[in-house]
């Protein structure tokens, strides 16, 4: 990477700087098991339900809404993520690779789909907003990443040229939607759950870890 050429560099949060692991691990276990509990429900049959019904607002800014879920599944989800909060964990080489970005005099902001609560709840566990310059939640625009009102807001607050601006982003949908906004140089993840396997990326370059970014 020629950080001559970048001014700023925009970061997704989960899969991208914290594992997301804690993620898959609270909508496809802890969820489905204290959601059977809560409603008096066959595991199994839960769990199919759950997954149903959560992939049918996949892409949109209710996917990633734990008031709307909580609202939809009669359950306080912030809660239930509180009960494994353990599990939230950064993924390899993030500290080096921000600090590394501020000393090249680059500016490091996260992008994020997280509903606010989710991002709080993390902020809490691992004071990731004492590494980067700043935080733009999608929620208060009320779109998400994966739509072109969202770039035209993100503009407006945290003004960028998008020819000098990498994007790090383990969303392939997302990273369709900033290419199409024009920002240059895109990057994705290619092991955003440290248990789960690595992907075939072939539409965006990929790395494994932060740390091939810093490699002279």
């Amino acid at each position: 990477m020629d950080w001559k050429n970048i001014d700023t560099v925009l970061l997704d949060m989960d899969g991208t700087l914290l594992d997301l692991h804690f993620d898959t691990y609270f909508w496809l276990k802890h969820l489905p098991v204290r959601y059977a509990e809560l409603h008096s429900m066959d595991h199994d049959v839960a769990q199919q339900w759950l997954h149903k019904r959560i992939m049918q607002e996949q892409g949109t800014l209710n996917w990633y809404c734990l008031d709307y879920w909580s609202e939809e599944l009669g359950v306080d989800i912030k809660g239930l993520k509180r009960e494994i909060r353990e599990r939230i964990a950064f993924r390899p080489h993030v500290h080096d690779f921000l600090a590394h970005l501020q000393a090249e005099g680059i500016r490091r902001v996260i992008v994020t789909n997280a509903h606010r609560d989710s991002l709080s709840l993390k902020l809490e566990e691992t004071d990731l907003d004492q590494l980067v310059d700043g935080i733009i939640c999608s929620h208060d625009y009320r779109v998400a990443k994966e739509q072109q009102a969202f770039w035209h807001r993100l503009q407006e607050d945290e003004p960028f040229d998008p020819a000098r601006t990498l994007l790090v982003d383990d969303s392939l949908a997302v990273l369709a939607s900033a290419r199409q906004y024009g920002i240059a140089y895109l990057l994705s993840i290619i092991q955003p759950d440290s248990q789960q396997a690595g992907r075939d990326i072939t539409d965006f370059s990929a790395i494994t870890h932060f740390d091939e970014l810093m490699k002279r």
